[in-house]
């Protein structure tokens, strides 16, 4: 049974916060000082889904043997077995090794990891990965949705696409331009890496194919050759996906399914990070509160950490700047309210969130005429001191950093678990976890002749090393530690029990929605390079 200790800090916690339930909704006039939710409860009208409804994004939703709908203590258990710690932890894990046609790999990624963990229901993170068939670049993708999971939803599903798209040239755009003309079949710009419950918006999937099609006609419209560099592109399917997001909503539509889907995209919101890897050629878009950070090894053995995205919120001087530049000086006091964009809003750069971009009229106009909000859960809230959109962009910020041997890996996450540890934190996790399976990898150099008493030897030793214990998925082994790490750094078991049985009311309170990819570099690929570039 869960120590009182544990969970009477979690139950004291819950009952200092005055939690309303009303219409089903979750209403609530105590802001945690975490700051981790991205819009203030006291606006949200978050779908409380009772746990046997997990199912409806069918994505990583914790069981309803596991998880609680009340906090009423006679009603809390936090008993789970190791076994169903790690049945929740790894329902998400996604890895690919990657291989070329000879099972070789010339590549400079070697194999990415990844895995999500909801606190919501369901969950508003989403996250992509796809080789480009155009450059043979990879990209990956992170994208944390608040105000629910239709705009991380749309821009997991079209943002990758809307950048190889960029990266394309013009005898490349011309021929799919002419294939659809001719409608014949379009070779596909992406190989995608999905996870099995990965879902999509199949209803909506050839309008979406209709708006990139306008965008790569536009972009033969510009007459530019050979095209933008990676930066250029990345910054262009930016803006350019969300500029189609909120034109989409604005567009007559029949179909109602259709209508409610762009309404919901567009009036909730995501930060996205997206990284391309080429060679050695690294280029990270940043918008929004996600993360991006590498691993470095030094030549002695240690590990250093080197961030590629800075955090755009009130925290940030050069946001802070740069929105006063953008807004009369009259309002230099009420951009930021409790370290919000207007009082509301976490993150400074977003997709989506029109009721921060849009004038007053517009919204009122666009919804009046489309749909009852109340049922599709849209926000209908103008702050106070709204004068001058937009206030928030979808503009990322690019970095780019040229990849050396000593670079081992990358790590791409929602803020879900950057509020929970450093980056020096996590940078010491992955390389401890390294070390620790390179350690249990066994010999390949068996004696001869090999009998069956020297391999069951061989497996006992594995055994009794713990390696049946260990995350064989690195970002599960980040999350486990996220959440259920004690002081001393050490998962702590009753910790990490607690935290996925907490209840769906109280759980974004403890901790948020949690992405995490990890990227590991071929240092062999990357270090020939050099050598025969020298």
């Amino acid at each position: 049974m869960m120590s009182r200790t544990v969970s009477s800090w979690i139950l004291s916690s819950a009952r200092n916060s005055i939690v309303l339930q009303r219409k089903g909704r979750l209403y609530s006039i105590c802001i945690p000082n975490r700051q981790k939710i991205k819009w203030k409860l006291i606006f949200s009208k978050t779908l409380l889904y009772p746990a046997a409804s997990c199912s409806l994004d069918n994505i990583f939703s914790v069981k309803k043997a596991f998880r609680h709908t009340s906090t009423e203590e006679e009603q809390f258990s936090f008993q789970l077995s190791p076994s169903q710690i790690n049945d929740i932890l790894r329902a998400g894990e996604l890895s690919h090794k990657i291989l070329d046609l000879n099972c070789k790999n010339t590549n400079s990624v070697l194999r990415f990891e990844s895995n999500q963990l909801a606190s919501n229901t369901p969950i508003e993170d989403r996250r992509s990965a796809a080789t480009c068939l155009q450059t043979r670049g990879m990209m990956f993708g992170v994208f944390d949705g608040h105000a629910g999971s239709a705009c991380a939803q749309a821009v997991s599903e079209r943002l990758l696409h809307y950048i190889a798209v960029s990266l394309m040239s013009r005898q490349a755009l011309e021929e799919i331009e002419l294939a659809v003309e001719c409608m014949k079949p379009v070779m596909p710009i992406l190989q995608l890496h999905k996870h099995p419950n990965d879902v999509e918006y199949r209803e909506i999937t050839s309008q979406y194919f209709e708006n990139l099609r306008v965008y790569w006609q536009h972009l033969l419209d510009l007459d530019i050759e050979p095209g933008f560099s990676l930066e250029e592109a990345m910054i262009s399917a930016f803006k350019r996906l969300d500029s189609d997001i909120s034109l989409e909503v604005q567009a007559p539509q029949e179909n109602e399914l259709m209508r409610n889907i762009a309404l919901q995209v567009a009036f909730s919101g995501a930060t996205a990070c997206v990284a391309h890897v080429d060679g050695v050629h690294l280029h990270v878009a940043n918008a929004g509160d996600c993360r991006a950070i590498l691993g470095v090894c030094e030549e002695d053995g240690t590990w250093s950490t080197l961030p590629l995205t800075r955090d755009h919120n009130a925290f940030d001087e050069f946001e802070i700047r740069r929105l006063k530049r953008e807004h009369p000086r009259s309002e230099e006091k009420t951009l930021f309210v409790n370290d919000r964009l207007l009082g509301i809003l976490m993150p400074s750069r977003a997709f989506g969130d029109v009721q921060l971009k849009w004038s007053k009229e517009l919204q009122h106009s666009v919804l009046e005429n489309s749909c009852d909000a109340e049922a599709l859960n849209i926000y209908q809230y103008v702050p106070p001191n709204y004068h001058t959109p937009p206030y928030l962009t979808a503009e990322p910020e690019v970095t780019y950093h040229k990849l050396r041997g000593k670079d081992k890996f990358l790590i791409i996450a929602s803020d879900g678990l950057w509020e929970m540890l450093s980056n020096e934190q996590v940078v010491k996790l992955v390389a401890g976890h390294l070390t620790e399976l390179n350690e249990q990898k066994p010999q390949l150099a068996f004696e001869k002749p090999v009998n069956l008493g020297y391999m069951h030897n061989l497996l006992l030793q594995r055994k009794n090393r713990g390696i049946a214990s260990l995350d064989k998925n690195i970002a599960t082994h980040l999350i486990r530690h996220a959440i259920g790490d004690n002081e001393y750094g050490e998962v702590d078991q009753e910790k990490l029990a607690a935290m996925l049985t907490l209840p769906e009311d109280l759980a974004r309170m403890y901790r948020d929605d949690i992405t995490v990819t990890v990227v590991y570099f071929n240092s062999e690929t990357i270090e020939n390079y050099y050598r025969n570039n020298e």
